[in-house]
């Protein structure tokens, strides 16, 4: 069998921003059949419980050392664990490594209004009600209905009980909506969630599609900061590993003075593989054996 090779456009926009054998070391990541890896949802489920009901069912587990509720089930896949009465009650969800960092550098607070402006399928949205004990209270956008319906049902399934579901765009939100923490996992390219080992058909990937990709990045910042109380703070996050979407985005919402960046924790990020960025305090997973490529930038609006 012919192993896959990237769509041409990515090939060449990885050679030209990482070198030739940076963008080797990306493509070898994404060669990798990596493990599943989950997240415990004490909204359902402690996390004593879920370990014993995991290991019951045969799974070998890897604890994440950046993030108690995370596991990598090192012998088991997705539809082993979706079998398990413990997925079906919502006890756990299954959630790639990397995708479980905006929660994470965000910190949402119980008593806060949190807007997580491109919130379907739901795996951050129900993060941060796990993490602020349904405490927060949280808007969801999502633009799309039948990726609403299926936010919605993992809303339900995962006991997230203090989120309102928006099926809006989130750049048309009245600017008379004032959030504690916002939350742009931001429309992408998906460059670095490509999956090489899995056969992947190549994606639709063109110059004018990306630039249009850009636009929408560009458009939600803006809104995700016009939003925003002054003196607080929103996550730019994206599953791309392109510096277009990614660095030139997040600095050319910098560039009006209206917010600062925040580095990212070095003990956080001193776990996770890493990519240059040109844009210091940020920081951009390398996709390996068990991470997607993924952007994170921390920002806080001035006041």
């Amino acid at each position: 069998m012919s192993i896959p090779v990237l769509p041409e456009l990515l090939d060449r926009l990885l050679k030209e921003q990482y070198g030739p054998a940076r963008a080797e070391q990306i493509i070898a990541g994404m060669l990798h059949r990596r493990p599943v890896t989950l997240r415990i949802n004490p909204l359902r489920v402690s996390h004593e419980d879920a370990l014993e009901q995991l290991r019951q069912a045969g799974a070998a587990l890897r604890e994440v050392p950046w993030y108690a509720d995370a596991l990598v089930v090192e012998n088991l896949r997705e539809e082993a664990l979706q079998a398990l009465p413990l997925y079906e009650a919502g006890g756990i969800y299954l959630q790639n490594l990397s995708a479980m960092l905006p929660p994470l550098l965000l910190q949402p607070k119980p008593g806060e209004t949190i807007l997580d402006m491109a919130a379907a399928p739901g795996g951050k949205t129900t993060q941060m009600a796990a993490m602020t004990g349904n405490q927060a209270l949280i808007t969801a956008c999502e633009k799309n209905s039948v990726r609403a319906q299926r936010l919605q049902f993992n809303l339900q399934r995962q006991g997230a009980t203090r989120v309102n579901v928006m099926q809006e765009d989130a750049r048309r939100l009245d600017d008379l909506f004032s959030f504690d923490r916002v939350l742009l996992d931001a429309p992408c390219s998906g460059s670095g969630t490509v999956l090489l080992a899995e056969g992947e058909l190549q994606r639709r990937m063109t110059s004018d599609w990306l630039k249009k990709t850009v636009d929408t990045q560009r458009a939600l910042l803006q809104k995700a900061l016009r939003l925003l109380k002054p003196g607080h703070e929103m996550v730019y996050a994206t599953c791309s590993i392109l510096r277009m979407e990614n660095e030139d985005v997040v600095r050319r919402a910098l560039s009006r003075g209206e917010a600062e960046l925040l580095p990212v924790d070095p003990a956080l990020a001193g776990h996770l593989p890493q990519l240059p960025t040109t844009l210091p305090g940020a920081l951009c997973v390398c996709p390996d054996g068990v991470h997607e490529g993924f952007f994170v930038a921390h920002l806080r609006k001035k006041k």
